[in-house]
């Protein structure tokens, strides 16, 4: 399984089209066109900013069937690539092509989100479509190694053509700061969660825990996403629901807080075990003491210590305890 340096070294000098449907200030696309900014010899990026997907989408759509591919080198595929190289491909034909195969839409649909019967005729065409997309790349990129030996595993990729890079926090917003708690909180125990609020995360389990430690009136949850619409919530004084925070204000939640849920805490999706949390990047470039699902993905990268505390998946009971034990360890 080759690693990020690899990666770059393949990229350096190179002539790139990148090429990518998810809108550009997205992290991981964000990360990848600064990457090929830096280390092509030239590029062109075909990637947009506009809030609609549609809309997005047959701008890209647009942008590759006008542009030259005769010159470039490679083809980089940014997320998601299911959208681009099983119906386009033939605009850059023999040229080499590097994927960053983020998701697989078949696991994504049918086991995390469960929107579709696994032995479904729509759940065939979505692994198909998966690995067609496979198939048409010469190397693929996934953000763990749980994740690459799945897709090989499951949809034909081949180990030696895997690279591996982890996600990472934006540094110009997430870093070590000190900020005083808001007075509505303060002589209160802060744990903080935040997510979009998918399946893979686990919410469920959070939700159990706030209602497992609701008599502990000194800890306080912080929930930042959209709950209300995605799962059945809690009522207690020792909860409070934020929808969405621009990410400089969310940085300054964090940094007040004590103790940061990562995740992922899900028992009944598969992916959870395979995924590191985009969240627990950020608390790791902001110093936080975290809790993290015990998977093999998070202890890729990952240790037990003082700053990483492992629960199992699914036990809202055991979160309960660490985040009691927590506290009476660092703070009584």
């Amino acid at each position: 399984m080759k690693k990020k340096d690899d990666l770059q070294q393949m990229i350096k000098n190179k002539n790139i089209v990148y090429i990518a449907t998810k809108n550009s200030d997205y992290i991981r696309i964000n990360e990848e066109i600064l990457m090929v900014k830096r280390l092509a010899s030239s590029y062109k990026i075909i990637c947009y900013s506009d809030k609609k997907y549609f809309s997005r989408i047959l701008k890209v759509y647009k942008s590759i069937l006008t542009t030259s591919f005769k010159d470039c080198d490679m083809v980089f595929v940014g997320f998601m690539a299911q959208m681009i190289l099983p119906f386009l491909s033939w605009k850059w034909n023999k040229k080499d092509v590097l994927t960053d195969f983020f998701i697989s839409i078949y696991d994504t649909i049918v086991d995390d989100r469960k929107k579709i019967k696994v032995n479904s005729l729509i759940a065939l065409i979505l692994k198909k479509i998966d690995m067609i997309t496979i198939k048409k790349s010469n190397w693929i990129i996934t953000d763990t190694v749980a994740h690459a030996l799945y897709f090989c595993k499951e949809l034909g990729a081949v180990k030696d053509n895997c690279y591996v890079n982890y996600l990472e926090a934006d540094r110009d917003i997430y870093y070590p700061m000190q900020i005083e708690k808001p007075i509505m909180w303060k002589g209160k125990k802060i744990v903080l969660y935040f997510g979009s609020i998918l399946p893979v995360q686990g919410i469920d389990v959070v939700m159990n825990t706030i209602s497992e430690l609701r008599y502990i009136k000194q800890i306080h949850f912080i929930i930042i996403g959209p709950v209300q619409n995605k799962v059945k919530t809690v009522d207690y004084d020792t909860v409070t629901y934020i929808p969405w925070l621009e990410q400089n204000v969310l940085a300054n939640y964090i940094a007040f807080s004590d103790l940061c849920l990562a995740g992922h805490f899900s028992a009944n999706v598969n992916k959870a075990k395979r995924t590191i949390p985009g969240k627990a990047y950020i608390y790791e470039a902001m110093n936080k003491p975290m809790v993290l699902g015990d998977t093999v993905a998070n202890h890729e990268l990952f240790e037990e210590d003082s700053k990483h505390i492992f629960v199992p998946v699914g036990s809202s009971k055991i979160l309960a305890d660490i985040i009691r034990e927590f506290f009476q360890n660092h703070y009584d």
